[in-house]
């Protein structure tokens, strides 16, 4: 069966042009223009519906409100998502609510058709990730450091003075300190906490370790309670030895010096 792509996309000579060239790759494609058409479109028909191209600008529901819409009802449908903004907080945006990959406006077709087949190859796992054994741990509250979470009412403070958390770095947080000491892959947090198939191809996990660090670390540059492990994922340690900061720093030198044997030696000029 031809794979089923819905695009959502109110400009019509765009969305036309989107049409014709996936038809002609021999996909079944159904074009809708506005976000409250394609959630509509997602609730009535989801099973038969195998990748979504979809708009940031839309008239009424934007492109941010129909992916977090999905994405809170439980479809793990691939999201791409297109956009005139280029700016970096616009694709952490799109990532946050869940899209799998954001192109920016204009783009160029042979892209667009690599990037589709890449997401429908990912979509063809529609089977429900296994998930990891949860602790029966819940944590309400958490402090550390000179920090200071409230995981309820969604307030947070740095040496007493309050800090503005978004509801996925809040999630991502509680995450790790429910499963503090042990260490999480990438997939397992993209399964767990954005609740979306473990082996998709997407920066958000990196992008908010990065977000979460600028809070909760002295100095981001040697993290003392959200650790990197090398090629198995991260260690959350609310409170840190002396041996666990050295053994961190020497993790960081150790990557340090093999970039730089493999970058080579630096010609003088």
């Amino acid at each position: 069966m031809r794979p089923h792509i819905l695009v959502v996309e109110d400009e019509k000579h765009l969305g036309v042009g989107i049409k014709y060239n996936l038809e002609a790759e021999n996909y079944r494609v159904t074009l809708v223009e506005d976000g409250a058409t394609a959630l509509r479109m997602v609730n009535n028909n989801g099973d038969s519906i195998d990748l979504i191209v979809l708009d940031l600008m839309l008239p009424g529901l934007s492109g941010y409100t129909v992916c977090e819409t999905i994405r809170d009802a439980g479809v793990t449908t691939p999201v791409l998502m297109l956009s005139a903004r280029t700016l970096a907080e616009d694709r952490t945006r799109g990532f946050d609510v869940g899209a799998n990959q954001y192109m920016s406006k204009p783009f160029e077709l042979d892209e667009l058709l690599s990037r589709i087949k890449n997401l429908l190859q990912i979509g063809r796992t529609k089977t429900t990730p296994t998930k990891a054994a949860k602790t029966t741990r819940t944590i309400v509250e958490l402090d550390f450091g000179n920090i200071s979470v409230n995981f309820e009412t969604h307030e947070a403070t740095v040496s007493d003075q309050p800090v503005r958390m978004t509801p996925k770095e809040l999630k991502l947080l509680k995450y790790f300190a429910e499963h503090q000491d042990r260490v999480i892959s990438r997939n397992e947090l993209l399964t767990e906490v954005w609740d979306l198939p473990g082996n998709i191809q997407t920066r958000a996990v990196d992008q908010f370790i990065a977000r979460l660090r600028k809070i909760i670390e002295p100095d981001t540059t040697t993290p003392v309670h959200l650790l990197t492990i090398r090629d198995a994922g991260y260690r959350f340690i609310q409170q840190p030895s002396v041996a666990e900061i050295a053994e961190e720093k020497i993790e960081l030198e150790t990557t340090a010096t093999e970039e730089d044997e493999q970058t080579g030696p630096r010609e003088e000029s």
